[in-house]
């Protein structure tokens, strides 16, 4: 068996370095189990990046991937510990958006009559811009990315 290494010219890889100099190298469709090491070798979803448009880059490259451990490939606890923290953070997203909304409405109410109206087209109560950060939490995890 070949072993692929992580696609970084995949359109669905993602690195980003935090202040504290830790480094996250993964898949945006949480399609590689073994990231940040290893993309699965015949991945269904791989498109190669054809351009960043608007992206911003800092004056580093991405850090050099850290070395393999040794259980890579053969240990599916580590799989399976990560999968069940995922399962854990989904399963109190759909809470969390909730209780964001009801304090939105909260404030809404506080605020009284005078702020109703001052929502201008395109502005951050306006319908048009694709709903609030709830709805974007819904879509966002409703259609998998």
């Amino acid at each position: 068996m070949s072993v692929m290494p992580m696609r970084q010219d995949c359109k669905y890889f993602e690195s980003r370095t935090y202040p504290n100099g830790e480094t996250v190298r993964k898949c945006d469709l949480d399609l590689a189990p073994e990231a940040p090491w290893r993309c699965p070798d015949d991945c269904p979803k791989y498109t190669r990046r054809l351009a960043d448009v608007n992206w911003s880059y800092g004056s580093l490259v991405t850090p050099e991937t850290p070395p393999e451990p040794e259980s890579l490939g053969s240990d599916d606890s580590i799989g399976a510990l990560l999968d069940a923290a995922e399962d854990i953070v989904n399963a109190a997203a759909p809470d969390v958006i909730a209780e964001v909304e009801a304090e939105r409405r909260k404030r809404r109410r506080a605020r009284g009559p005078k702020a109703k109206g001052k929502k201008g087209k395109g502005g951050r109560g306006s319908s048009s811009g694709g709903g609030g950060l709830g709805e974007r939490f819904r879509r966002r995890y409703r259609d998998g990315g």
